[in-house]
């Protein structure tokens, strides 16, 4: 009439799935915690710190896509897109490019997510680049964004967290854009 062993299985499914939750909520927020140390570390152009927490950053993300569940947190969807903008800005001042969403193995919204999030620290890295004297660093700094803005503008996004996210690119670009006003204004002068 009731089966008390079919009970005893679903508790153990539960179980299983809290503790893989629990999981996933650690790596989550280690991923996330290692993600701003990258792009602290990459602003002030400490790329050994940089190197470190990328090694680590990356072992995490290959431990957080092996467990593979859905949580009612989202927070593994956050953790994949501050990992997409840590290592796109690491990569933008090491090297001077941006990676591959394949070459980072996220889903094309944490991707797009990630980078809509770069485009804040680009901002914050051309004023550091200003204050330096480093005019041509920031030039470079706003075409990227420019082009990061000109492709996204070819989305039709939904109303959506990644929509209200776009928008962000657009401000960041504005700022860039005084930014770039008051060095000529500067230079005339």
């Amino acid at each position: 009439m009731f089966n008390k062993k079919e009970f005893s299985k679903i508790r153990e499914e539960i179980h299983n799935f809290d503790a893989k939750r629990e999981d996933v909520i650690q790596l989550s927020r280690h991923i996330i915690t290692l993600s701003k140390q990258v792009i602290y570390a990459a602003q002030r152009n400490d790329l050994k710190t940089a190197d470190s927490a990328i090694k680590k950053i990356k072992d995490n993300v290959k431990k957080l896509k092996k467990i593979n569940i859905a949580t009612d947190t989202n927070i593994n969807s956050v953790a994949f897109q501050e990992y997409v903008e840590a290592v796109a800005f690491y990569e933008f001042v090491k090297n001077k490019r941006i990676p591959t969403k394949a070459s980072l193995g996220v889903s094309a919204e944490d991707y797009l997510s990630g980078l809509c999030d770069l485009t804040g620290e680009l901002v914050r890295k051309a004023v550091y680049d200003v204050i330096h004297k480093r005019f041509d660093e920031a030039v470079k700094i706003k075409e990227l964004v420019h082009d990061i803005y000109g492709e996204f503008l070819k989305f039709h996004l939904r109303n959506s967290e990644l929509r209200k996210k776009s928008d962000s690119i657009k401000w960041n670009l504005k700022k860039l854009e005084e930014v770039m006003y008051d060095i000529a204004i500067h230079k005339k002068k």
